[in-house]
């Protein structure tokens, strides 16, 4: 499964894409898990001290937006999804 990030992400994974194995009936939220434990350093960037998905963090599987699937955080995978984390981004003009 290709997972692309976006931002800051891409300094923490070190890039831009990973391919990673998902097993049969893998959830978004396994998948999260597995890419924690792979890079620690991305846990705060997307969760909250309670483990909630920050709502300026945007996880799309096929380009939805995750907070609107069914299933959330518990919607199982395909192996041909792509996924595509954003942090936050912020800026503008004065």
């Amino acid at each position: 499964m290709r997972v692309n990030f976006y931002a800051t992400l891409r300094d923490i994974i070190g890039s831009k894409t990973l391919e990673i194995e998902v097993p049969p009936g893998a959830t978004i939220g396994q998948l999260l898990d597995d890419i924690i434990r792979m890079y620690p350093r991305i846990k705060p960037e997307l969760f909250d001290e309670t483990g909630k998905l920050y709502s300026h963090v945007h996880v799309f599987v096929n380009g939805r937006d995750v907070p609107y699937l069914e299933n959330v955080l518990d919607t199982p995978l395909d192996p041909s999804d792509t996924i595509n984390i954003f942090p936050a981004v912020g800026g503008g003009c004065e």
